[in-house]
């Protein structure tokens, strides 16, 4: 059994016990259930935003410990003044070191898309994200048969919520439905973790042509960022690599204001 099997087996049991926890009727009490959501597409569409998707990580299975004590209401606060277009939420505790509070801590402290991060295989987990603050989710399309996938996409957006489609190889683009908002290419391998950037550029020319395109996983260089923009991509999901710095917020103002600078030189030598 690789990773993602061990997650998926955890996650079902973990459903529900939560579904007799927490009943749906319950969660649809939350103030956020009704609340509008803020649109993730349109901020990674923003001329004046980085197109980051700045995300909140305690921890991973790969690499263990991150930053297990970092402040969300610090970290969050510091990546939206840095030039951040969304926030990323892991929520998986067994796992990724994360919880529901994350997500709710971090949408009291800002008026911003947040993407609930979590391995999403079932309704109530939707109606937890709403519940909880989050504006968009993600479904995996490596976790997910494509009527599944299907099927919690329109749930999703039922409950006015945006959806990323994340996928890892072109036969997965088959699982593409209409409900997608944005379509991320994750260039982990979430059978054994390893990254590889290329597989983002090598799967460009392929993505639906209405999604909002997002790379997610090993970006760590403003050099790669600014190719991946001009390969079509305006979002970019980036977690472990500020998070491991001691000021995360920090790490992604200077990371911010080194792509404005390629940008910049690029731009020159065009004109």
């Amino acid at each position: 059994m690789n990773i993602l099997e061990k997650i998926i087996a955890h996650k079902q049991k973990e459903v529900a016990e939560r579904q007799s926890l927490y009943p749906t009727k319950l969660l649809e009490q939350s103030l956020y259930f009704t609340t509008p959501v803020v649109s993730l597409k349109k901020y990674l569409q923003r001329e004046d935003k980085t197109g980051i998707i700045a995300e909140f990580k305690r921890r991973s299975p790969s690499k263990g410990d991150i930053n297990p004590y970092a402040s969300v209401e610090r970290v969050s606060i510091g990546y939206m003044q840095a030039g951040a277009s969304a926030l990323s939420v892991l929520t998986d505790t067994a796992f990724f070191g994360g919880k529901n509070e994350d997500l709710t801590e971090a949408r009291k402290f800002n008026f911003c898309p947040i993407l609930r991060k979590d391995f999403i295989i079932d309704e109530y987990q939707l109606i937890e994200a709403r519940s909880i603050g989050a504006d968009a989710v993600l479904l995996i399309a490596e976790c997910l048969e494509k009527e599944q996938l299907g099927q919690l996409a329109k749930q999703a957006k039922q409950l006015g919520l945006e959806v990323l489609m994340e996928i890892h190889s072109r036969a997965q683009l088959d699982k593409f439905v209409p409900e997608v908002d944005a379509v991320g290419v994750n260039n982990r391998n979430l059978e054994d973790f390893s990254v590889d950037i290329a597989t983002s550029l090598d799967l460009a020319n392929d993505l639906p042509k209405d999604a909002v395109r997002v790379s997610e996983s090993g970006l760590n260089d403003p050099q790669t960022v600014v190719e991946l923009r001009r390969a079509g991509f305006e979002g970019f999901l980036i977690g472990e690599y500020f998070m491991k710095q001691a000021e995360p917020g920090k790490a992604c103002q200077e990371f911010v204001q080194q792509i404005q600078r390629i940008e910049e030189l690029y731009d020159g030598a065009i004109t």
